[in-house]
């Protein structure tokens, strides 16, 4: 059987609750797994990789706090990878 839930957090409480498995992204799931409530189990085939695009309607000029969030997250990115993925 399957099921599809809309939220991580209400994904993470189906598993909690002994409703099977997830595949979920680390990030979503860190305060778990620092904290020892979850474990990941490693697959063959997992972790997925995917790509990640920072994007904004054409034509549309970016706000300042915009155009500085986009240099910060360019400049930092190898970084923030490490960190956070």
């Amino acid at each position: 059987k399957t099921m599809e839930l809309v939220s991580n957090e209400a994904t993470k409480q189906a598993v909690r609750a002994g409703l099977g498995l997830s595949i979920m992204p680390r990030i979503g799931i860190r305060n778990e797994i620092k904290h020892g409530s979850m474990e990941i189990i490693k697959l063959k085939g997992l972790p997925i990789t995917t790509s990640w695009y920072l994007i904004y309607a054409q034509g549309k000029k970016l706000t300042p706090a915009s155009n500085a969030f986009a240099n910060y997250i360019s400049e930092h990115k190898e970084r923030l990878i490490q960190e956070n993925f």
